[in-house]
């Protein structure tokens, strides 16, 4: 019922939106450069081989304008035959231009690859030859299919005049394959960094938000163990007033201890919250200063119920390094659950011990197994009624001394408790021996 609880908590599902807001954020930002990059990478490609390709062009047609020569007025054209250039694609044709009007082509490459329409091959002449330098254009053959050009003009020997034009045609579709490959590998790779970046996005923006998932917890904690600490002893007082105020006069004073025991239980409660508040907020350090455990002990049992077993007590001195606030909580804590558990009955059976940095609490109840220690310490697993949150927030005390909380058979039955903090530290200019009592200071 809790965890359904925890999961329906509104405070909980924003949380949980805003890592998603986080995490979907931190996707989009990644999707955004990634395609901003690949955008601009595939047209660098594109523009590179585009330039590739004129620029294989442009030697072809320069080195077929090259090998054009006049010979007694005439042209020659036997030096294109036999050479590489006029070979393959780029296909070279070679358009001489005439007196009587336009271009007419003289020499076509052996490899015939694109129909182009004689139009666009004659305008390409006519450009270079006007401006007497290399021209380039998109055009489309024939089946629709784009194709490049580019146009070179060439010289008569004896005049040094613009004669003609050397033309390449180029296959936009050269080196596509390529193209497409870094292309599907661009997509790919963004693909995968896209998830990779949503699935670390969601991890950071987990744990940037853990310090809030703590809070509330935390939060959910406190308030689960002041619901679950303070029902019972606020029955007990509104249960004994009401039958004190419908009773004859004078009742009133019979209820009163009732519900006096009820306050200084809800005052234990109270203390007993803001201590784990403290502990678990974390709102300030834990105060440790040289503290005589042994007076805090005997300070601890004085304040016993009259009415109540009092404990046998066996106290050597003892100085240790703790906050002393934290301590008496748990020395008394540990001293509810050995009366409540303990079935004592007198001093006897109750025996609580201070050797060095260690509080033992002995009573003569039904026992523990130290194995069941670990549950017991947990909230709300305390048998019997008891306080629910009273041995963990021992064990958290002594966990944040340095210590630990055990737990072991009493011989002739029952259950010893040991309480361990860490002992005092030795001091640089302490006197040994000699010296003035350390008093406690809570």
């Amino acid at each position: 019922m809790a965890r359904s609880t925890r999961r329906r908590s509104p405070a909980r599902r924003r949380l949980r939106r805003l890592q998603l807001r986080l995490t979907a954020a931190y996707t989009l930002i990644t999707v955004v450069g990634l395609a901003c990059l690949s955008w601009v990478v595939i047209r660098t490609d594109d523009r590179a081989r585009e330039d590739a390709e004129y620029d294989e062009m442009r030697r072809r047609a320069s080195v077929a304008a090259s090998l054009v020569y006049y010979e007694d007025d005439r042209i020659r054209l036997d030096g294109l035959q036999d050479d590489e250039a006029t070979t393959g694609t780029p296909q070279i044709l070679v358009l001489e231009k005439r007196p009587d009007g336009g271009p007419v082509t003289v020499f076509r490459g052996r490899t015939a690859q694109f129909a182009v329409a004689a139009g666009a091959i004659d305008a390409m002449a006519r450009s270079a030859m006007e401006v007497e330098g290399p021209v380039r254009a998109g055009a489309r053959d024939r089946s629709g299919e784009p194709v490049r050009l580019l146009a070179v003009p060439f010289y008569h020997d004896a005049t040094d005049e613009v004669a003609g034009a050397a033309v390449a045609v180029g296959d936009p579709e050269r080196g596509a394959a390529e193209h497409r490959s870094l292309v599907l590998s661009l997509v790919v790779g963004a693909g995968a960094l896209t998830a990779l970046a949503a699935v670390t996005g969601h991890v950071l923006s987990g744990r940037s938000m853990r310090p809030a998932w703590q809070a509330l917890e935390q939060q959910e904690r406190l308030l689960a163990d002041a619901a679950h600490e303070l029902r019972t002893p606020v029955a007990v007082m509104r249960g004994s007033v009401e039958v004190a105020a419908g009773s004859p006069g004078g009742a009133l004073d019979a209820h009163l201890p009732r519900i006096r025991r009820a306050a200084d239980r809800m005052a234990d409660v109270v203390e007993n919250l803001l201590a784990r508040g403290r502990l678990e907020a974390a709102v300030d350090t834990i105060r440790t200063e040289p503290l005589r455990l042994d007076q805090l002990v005997e300070e601890v049992c004085a304040e016993l119920p009259e009415s109540g077993p009092r404990p046998r007590l066996r106290l050597e001195e003892s100085v240790t390094e703790a906050d002393a606030a934290l301590v008496r909580v748990a020395v008394r804590n540990l001293l509810d659950n050995a009366v409540r558990h303990g079935r004592a009955s007198d001093g006897a059976e109750l025996v609580v011990t201070v050797r060095g940095p260690e509080v033992w609490v002995a009573d003569r109840g039904p026992g523990v197994d130290p194995d069941r220690l670990p549950e017991l310490m947990e909230r709300f697993s305390s048998p019997g009624g008891g306080t629910g949150i009273g041995l963990s927030l021992v064990r958290r005390i002594a966990e944040v001394h340095r210590g630990k909380l055990t737990v072991r058979a009493r011989p002739g039955g029952g259950a010893e408790f040991v309480l361990r903090l860490a002992p005092a530290r030795s001091r640089p200019g302490r006197r040994r021996g000699g010296g003035p009592a350390l008093t406690i200071r809570s």
